[in-house]
């Protein structure tokens, strides 16, 4: 009986595991938005600011190319440029929307440029500008870093 009951214990307890990948998501609703993009200030031409829009559906370029990233004009791109970077909150950093700061690091003081980031949840609009430089800015960071700069790569080959 007692290995009966062992058995049972370490069943139920196997069982009532779960993934917990979910919880530390960050997902878009129907609403919802991420505004992502780069600005280099020592540079010229088309790549030295570049911002997009992401939605659950949609892809948009902004047209302004605005170094603040306060004057913003978007445009909707074809949908295979969406399918290539539609996964991209999937990298999205949780601890970022608990952040104190809303400029991490020095984005482009040394003329390494920058990230502007965006995220619209609920009606509510966060917003941070983060240093290219990964030494800058808490190691959280580092992995949506690189995978922002791919997206934009993506978008723009």
């Amino acid at each position: 009986m007692e290995k009966i009951v062992s058995v049972f214990c370490c069943l139920c307890f196997i069982l009532s595991c779960t993934d917990n990948d979910d919880e530390n998501t960050v997902l878009l609703g129907d609403q919802d938005y991420l505004v992502f993009g780069h600005f280099y200030g020592m540079c010229a031409g088309e790549g030295c600011v570049e911002t997009f829009k992401l939605t659950d559906s949609e892809l948009f370029e902004d047209t302004v190319d605005d170094y603040s990233g306060t004057n913003l004009n978007f445009i909707k791109l074809e949908n295979e440029k969406f399918e290539q970077v539609k996964d991209l909150m999937d990298y999205f950093p949780q601890e970022l929307l608990s952040e104190n700061e809303t400029i991490l690091g020095c984005p482009d003081c040394a003329d390494g440029g920058g990230l502007f980031i965006q995220y619209y949840h609920n009606g509510s609009l966060m917003s941070w500008r983060i240093d290219q430089g990964k030494s800058q800015v808490p190691n959280y960071l580092h992995g949506f870093i690189d995978e922002v700069n791919h997206k934009i790569q993506l978008i723009n080959n």
